[in-house]
């Protein structure tokens, strides 16, 4: 099912204009759920909103799986990463934390880019998740849960000390650099020269899952496919030649699509042949934004590393039969959102620390209506520009320069630091945030611009204040103009 440009916007639309009902107490799941269930979190690395069959705006992509998935899911068709790129979006999933909180921004180092570009210092970017920050996985431990991690762990050493009984191929790494093995990745063994790690992966979790299926568990999957590089098997690519993709990169890349979709395949059909597929909670999402690719326009601003809605939008679908009916929720909501919500169901005991998602149980139990909130990102880093000519970012130097962002209803603020600049786009009608309407709305920009420091002041965020001594303001035009000349830059 491809979504029209005129149905996304109108879904875009729809989403300001949900009634709110409160939702229900963690003491109430009891009465509704007798049974917690297993849970699996199938996490992809990169897959960009419109990157899977049922958003796509191409016939390109082959996802039957994924596509049979959403049709017996609750999608969420306004779902937020918690950042716009790997290691700060996993570490707010994990923590159920904002960014100030837990001061993961960014893959280090901070100070990306040109420095004679940058006219801050940016703040020094925390690499991982603090001992002291009890994870989601811990926290399901309170309920009994058996936990296994498969993938990129990305949020320190090793997941092991995070509150996982297991541990296949997560590490410090936030890539590998072999999906064909053998891999070179710590904490998992090589398979048959050719074995492809997706699939490997899927086979790991499946092989647990059948261990530990007499009791309730949490099975995390982070792919690292489809992240760079780009590998898949021969014949998948030249599939994609076939159907008219020329460029080898975005080929491979629509293989490693398809390869992962049938190894989701095979993760739905081993939940039915164990019998266990009435009481699993299924989870798909993607941890930020695609990289923007010819071959695969998309209606949403920029892509990963952006705090444009390209970087930021991610699917999301929730299955979990006889408990969630299927269908479409406009509400926004955040990765954040997980960890609450997850433990509710789980009847888990909630942290002594902050969350700052919302619990959704009632949302997908009872499909009732949220009360209005607003979405939240601090970027006090910068991250440099991967292709200046289909970025779409600010400029064509950086994907995006220090600062925060906030979703308020229909409404998206972005204040970026450096000279106190804000842009303002109403995403029921303007989806792609092609027009800026800061200047023409000055009292909804200064009403988002109160909301949005009275979060920074909340959570105590970062800011980057301290001019950095190497900017050189005419260098940095210079070097802008210039990539605007070669790259044909919008």
């Amino acid at each position: 099912m491809k979504l029209s440009h005129s149905l996304l916007l109108l879904t875009a639309a729809l989403s300001t204009c949900a009634l709110s009902l409160t939702a229900f107490a963690f003491s109430s799941m009891s009465t509704r759920v007798k049974t917690p269930p297993n849970i699996i979190m199938i996490v992809v690395d990169d897959l960009g909103w419109s990157d899977i069959g049922y958003n796509q705006t191409t016939d390109l992509f082959e996802t039957p799986n994924i596509d049979a998935l959403a049709r017996q899911s609750l999608q969420f068709d306004n779902a937020y990463a918690g950042a716009a790129n790997c290691a700060p979006s996993r570490a707010v999933l994990m923590s159920g934390q904002y960014g100030p909180r837990h001061g993961v921004y960014t893959v280090s180092p901070s100070a990306r880019g040109n420095a004679k570009a940058r006219k801050l210092i940016p703040i020094k970017n925390q690499r991982g998740l603090k001992p002291d920050v009890i994870t989601l996985a811990e926290a399901l431990k309170t309920a009994g849960y058996a936990t296994g991690h498969f993938g990129k762990w990305h949020l320190g050493a090793d997941p092991d000390s995070q509150g996982f009984d297991i541990n296949v191929a997560g590490s410090h790494q936030g890539m590998t650099f072999h999906y064909f093995s053998p891999y070179e990745l710590p904490n998992i063994q090589d398979g048959p020269k050719g074995e492809y790690l997706t699939h490997r992966l899927t086979s790991e979790v499946i092989d647990w899952v059948r261990t530990q299926k007499d009791t309730p568990f949490f099975a995390y999957l982070p792919y690292y496919t489809v992240h760079t590089p780009f590998q898949a098997a021969a014949d998948k690519v030249k599939k994609y030649h076939q159907k008219g993709i020329t460029d080898e990169k975005q080929a491979t890349y629509a293989a490693m699509v398809e390869l992962m979709d049938s190894n989701v395949g095979r993760i739905l059909t081993a939940l039915e042949a164990e019998n266990i597929a009435a009481n699993t909670l299924v989870i798909f999402t993607s941890d930020n934004g695609g990289y923007r690719m010819s071959n695969f326009p998309s209606p949403l601003r920029a892509g990963k590393g952006s705090y444009y809605d390209g970087g930021l939008r991610v699917p999301l679908l929730v299955r979990w039969p006889d408990h969630i009916p299927s269908g479409v929720n406009h509400t926004p909501v955040i990765n954040a959102d997980f960890y609450p919500t997850l433990l509710s169901v789980a009847n888990a005991q909630r942290p002594n620390q902050v969350l700052d998602g919302i619990d959704l149980s009632s949302v997908l139990l009872d499909q009732q209506f949220i009360e209005s909130r607003d979405l939240f990102w601090h970027f006090p880093v910068y991250l440099q520009a991967r292709n200046a000519a289909t970025d779409q970012s600010q400029d064509p130097l950086f994907r995006t320069r220090p600062g925060s962002a906030m979703r308020s209803g229909s409404w998206k603020l972005i204040h970026y630091f450096e000279d106190d600049e804000y842009e303002l786009y109403d995403l029921a009608k303007d989806m792609a945030e092609t027009h800026n309407l800061a200047a023409k709305l000055p009292e909804k920009l200064n009403e988002l611009k109160a909301k949005l420091q009275a979060w920074r002041l909340k959570t105590g965020a970062d800011m980057p204040t301290q001019l950095n001594p190497e900017y050189d303001a005419d260098i940095n035009q210079q070097l802008i103009d210039e990539l605007k000349i070669h790259t044909k830059f919008e």
